[in-house]
C-alpha cells in the first residue's frame, strides 16, 4: 500500500492549479468522497466556487481514476476538464497529477489506514 501525506496531497493541488490557471470556469465540483478534498482546496487557491453538481465547463476533480466510472459518469458536459490526482491507466480525455500502477492500493492523507485496507480488499475481491 502507498501512503501519501498531507504534504503530497498540498503538492498535488499546487500542480492541478498552476495547471489550470488563468482559465475562467463556472467552478469545481468534487466527485464524493476523495475528489472533495480536491476541490474544496483548489475552490480556496483558485478564488472558485464550489459546486454542488458537476457543471458545463466546470473543472471536475477527484483523487484516483481507477475503473472510470465515477468522471466518465459525467464526460458527456460540454467543456468539462477533468482531473484526478492518481490515474491508474494512462489519461486519455482527463489530466493526472501522476500515473500510477494499476496494482497499487493507494492510502490518501484522509483516509483511515484500517478501512482503507478493507477497501482494498472488497475491491480486489469483486473485480
Amino acid at each position: 500500500m502507498r501512503i501519501l501525506r498531507w504534504h503530497d496531497f498540498e503538492q498535488a493541488v499546487e500542480r492541478i492549479a498552476a495547471d489550470w490557471q488563468p482559465r475562467p470556469c463556472p467552478g469545481i465540483h468534487g466527485i464524493p468522497r476523495g475528489g472533495l478534498c480536491l476541490a474544496v482546496a483548489l475552490s480556496h487557491r483558485l478564488a472558485l466556487p464550489l459546486l454542488a453538481a458537476p457543471a458545463p465547463g466546470c473543472l471536475l476533480v477527484d483523487d484516483v481514476y481507477e475503473s472510470g466510472r465515477t468522471l466518465e459518469a459525467h464526460r458527456h458536459l460540454p467543456g468539462l476538464e477533468a482531473v484526478v490526482w492518481i490515474s491508474k491507466v494512462p489519461p486519455r480525455w482527463w489530466k493526472a497529477v501522476e500515473v500510477s500502477s494499476a496494482a497499487e492500493w493507494i492510502l490518501f492523507p484522509w483516509e483511515n489506514a484500517a478501512a482503507a485496507a478493507e477497501d482494498e480488499r472488497h475491491y480486489r475481491a469483486t473485480r
